[in-house]
């Protein structure tokens, strides 16, 4: 897209035709800009675009451009990727995928602040980032009073629009105006004026089907008829699907115990290809009833479970599918709107909901230690992958909390579980179950020294299992098994060699 192509723009009450470059002219260096969405679901798809032309055109000229970028969670890449390529980016919260915004932040060239996205709503009121310049939301409607019908995601969409100065609403005609009513607009009052989320079941409904915004802040209403940027997913392997069954029958295990009610619990789930992979073992285990999730982001997998009976309803941020699933999602709208609600990200990740509800959470790890710590953001301790989202919300606060991951990466260079995370998002205790294709570590009621005995004899890949073994046994000399000569032994042996696969430890001194 060129600074001169022609666009439609709808202001309140009018319309004309201007240049691209005009409707973000008051778009200054060091502002800062919010955009509505939740990963590329109802993420906007021109005026980021239009935002890194004017980059461009300011760096050609000598003269320094940069915005500060927020956002419900991750974006497509006509957010995050043409404004890292076009180097606009002064700094990114509270988390983000794509890859040349993840180098941008490596590199040290923008300013990354990694969050728990149940508190960035709170954080935006009291401008812990500034006063928001300009939000930038989708919508399938807008009326001229400012109320608008979202799309495929909600996000911090209310939150943005209500503090910022200026508006600019993509109005994306893919979607289909009847989506109104998928919605479920709900704000919570600073303190000390906050109130109990008033959610007592899944599928309880507890604020408005649209979004409304002083109309006096709108100052431009872009017209775009395009598909969200559907981030695809490795496909499932069998050590995704054996990790999907040990799931199943964990959580089998656990209702035959009682510890999970006959009716069940409901599910948070994580993306990608591990999600899917348990949420298939779920929807072909016969053992476990009919289910409901409370989670952030809706995947293919979840509408497939409702349209066979297995989910019930499914409450999130973003309706994150592909075009094939949301066109079937459209043409059988009255069936799928029983059954699907997207609130705003601190609803759907807030801590009193996840305890509330008794949620079942399960997310996945980058990599786990032997006394149950895990890392989800940062390989090797330094390089960010993706940030940490909403996986310690419901970590933290769920019933059960449950982390899945392979034994090993890199073709079995890499082992997940290592002596000590390199990096730690997720302590010990907040870890309470520990799930890889190998088999199930069950956490609770385990002190540091039977956790790691628990985790080596059932989650370790037996290429690595003797490795571990020796050192917890030079390690294992008090509380909290540790050495400090070797805890990262496993780390610096990959950095040379890349393998961790080494043949001894040191002697263990502490």
């Amino acid at each position: 897209m060129v600074a001169h192509k022609k666009i439609m723009v709808t202001a309140v009450g009018k319309m004309w035709e201007v240049r691209i470059a005009d409707i973000i002219d008051f778009v200054k260096n060091g502002d800062r800009v919010a955009f509505g969405g939740f990963t590329p679901a109802g993420s906007p798809k021109v005026v980021g675009l239009a935002i890194a032309e004017k980059a461009k055109m300011e760096h050609a000229a000598g003269r320094p451009f940069k915005v500060h970028v927020l956002s419900g969670a991750s974006t497509g890449d006509a957010v995050d990727g043409v404004l890292a390529r076009a180097k606009a980016v002064l700094s990114r919260t509270p988390y983000q995928t794509n890859s040349d915004m993840r180098d941008a932040v490596n590199s040290g060239e923008v300013l990354y602040w990694d969050m728990n996205l149940s508190h960035f709503a709170r954080q935006v009121r009291e401008e812990i980032f500034g006063e928001i310049d300009l939000a930038v939301v989708e919508a399938a409607d807008v009326s001229e009073s400012g109320e608008i019908v979202l799309t495929t995601a909600v996000g911090m969409a209310p939150t943005f629009c209500r503090h910022a100065k200026k508006v600019i609403i993509e109005l994306n005609e893919f979607h289909s105006k009847k989506i109104r009513g998928l919605h479920d607009i709900y704000e919570i009052d600073a303190a000390p004026n906050t109130k109990p989320i008033p959610l007592l079941r899944v599928s309880d409904r507890i604020g408005t089907e649209t979004m409304s915004v002083d109309p006096r802040k709108i100052v431009g209403i872009v017209r775009t008829n395009m598909a969200d940027q559907a981030r695809p997913f490795t496909d499932a392997d069998s050590e995704t699907d054996k990790i999907g069954e040990n799931v199943a029958k964990f959580l089998f295990d656990e209702m035959r115990s009682g510890r999970i009610p006959h009716q069940f619990l409901p599910i948070q789930s994580g993306v990608g290809n591990i999600a899917n992979s348990v949420l298939k073992a779920m929807s072909e285990s016969l053992a476990i009833p009919t289910y409901s999730m409370y989670s952030e982001v809706l995947q293919d997998s979840v509408i497939d479970a409702i349209k066979s009976g297995r989910i019930s309803f499914a409450s999130g941020s973003a309706l994150t599918v592909t075009e094939n699933c949301l066109a079937e999602i459209y043409e059988n709208y009255d069936f799928f709107k029983k059954h699907l609600i997207l609130r705003p990200e601190e609803i759907s990740n807030h801590p009193e909901i996840a305890l509330r509800l008794g949620l079942i959470a399960m997310n996945t790890a980058l990599e786990a230690d032997i006394c149950g710590n895990v890392n989800s953001t940062h390989a090797f301790g330094t390089k960010l992958i993706n940030g940490i989202g909403g996986s310690a919300d419901f970590a933290r606060n769920s019933q059960i909390s449950i982390f899945l991951c392979k034994s090993t990466a890199k073709s079995g260079k890499i082992s997940a579980i290592v002596p000590v995370c390199s990096h730690i998002d997720h302590s010990e205790h907040s870890v309470k179950v520990l799930i890889t294709e190998v088999g199930i570590a069950d956490l609770r009621g385990k002190d540091p020294r039977q956790r790691a005995r628990t985790i080596i004899d059932n989650c370790v890949h037996p290429d690595y299992k003797d490795l571990l073994e020796k050192y917890l046994k030079i390690a294992n000399r008090g509380h909290q098994p540790f050495s400090m000569a070797d805890a990262f032994k496993m780390h610096e042996t990959f950095d040379v060699t890349g393998d961790m696969r080494m043949t001894e430890w040191s002697t263990g001194r502490q």
